[in-house]
């Protein structure tokens, strides 16, 4: 067998990529992902963990924040609001058998209007409530900022302005800019979950050292470089060993680099949570 080399054009997962545009937009607002419990459970953690490192402060499955070395975030479902036939029954049984040192969040677009529900569950735990999850379904969510307006007003005038405000079902890039100004946290799932396949190629580009590759390919390995000042990226040849100074004046650098020989780690891991600090400086500087 001969050996060979193989380009690839593979670029970060596209839930990845997602998970960074949804955190941008959102700024400091809480990110959760969502998405994975409706994935098949083999593919869960590595979809939540990508999501993770691409920006999300959280996510809902038990064995993705096992790997990423966190606690998973969620809310009371659905199905213990159905079960107990009430709301405010439901977030008081949470209330009761839930760890002190966690948030109470209540779910409340199960079986009343939204207005209204907010405010049984305000009265129901005054203090001890810390947000709500507006999970509306999109048949019923009509002008969905002046939902959560009406609701913010009706619980200011009360005196429960310290209730925060989550929201979840179907949420896209596009809600996140116009629902910023009375949301404080998102649970997204399948536009994180279910992002747009990346397409790429895996061709073969040189065999036994020679380069040769089919039409409409560039033959021969590569290098991949960039700029640290700027951002700039380049392709070279893998031989030419030239130091490429880039027109902005700094230096381009190998973004291939060679991490795992015969078992053996040539470049130090880091953690989730180290990727995770990397990718949003380096979102900082795009425009997404």
């Amino acid at each position: 067998m001969r050996p060979r080399s193989w380009d690839s054009s593979v670029r970060h997962p596209a839930f990845r990529r997602q998970a960074a545009r949804m955190k941008k937009l959102a700024g400091e607002r809480l990110i959760m992902s969502f998405g994975a419990r409706r994935m098949h459970p083999i593919l869960a953690p590595m979809i939540e963990r990508n999501a993770y490192v691409g920006g999300c402060d959280g996510v809902a499955v038990v064995k993705s924040g096992e790997i990423i070395g966190e606690d998973p975030m969620g809310t009371m479902p659905h199905s213990l609001i159905l079960c107990m036939g009430s709301t405010v029954e439901a977030i008081r049984a949470y209330d009761e058998v839930l760890d002190s040192k966690l948030k109470r969040v209540a779910l409340i677009d199960t079986f009343q209007d939204e207005k209204f529900e907010v405010l049984n569950v305000a009265q129901a735990l005054g203090d001890r409530l810390y947000a709500v999850r507006f999970d509306t379904p999109a048949s019923r969510r009509g002008n969905f900022y002046r939902i959560l307006e009406e609701a913010r007003w009706e619980l200011e005038l009360r005196g429960f302005g310290h209730v925060k405000f989550f929201v979840s079902g179907g949420i896209g890039e596009e809600d996140i800019p116009i629902l910023n100004p009375v949301v404080h946290g998102y649970g997204i799932g399948t536009s994180i979950s279910n992002a747009p396949v990346v397409d790429f190629a895996m061709d073969i580009v040189e065999i036994d050292g020679k380069p040769l590759a089919k039409r409409g390919k560039w033959s021969g390995s590569k290098r991949v470089l960039v700029c640290a000042r700027c951002g700039e990226r380049k392709i070279a040849p893998n031989n030419d060993g030239d130091d490429h100074s880039c027109s902005c004046g700094g230096a381009f650098s190998d973004v291939l680099v060679p991490a795992l020989d015969r078992g053996k780690h040539l470049v130090e891991t880091r953690t989730p949570s180290e990727l995770r600090d990397f990718v949003l400086g380096q979102v900082k500087a795009l425009d997404l």
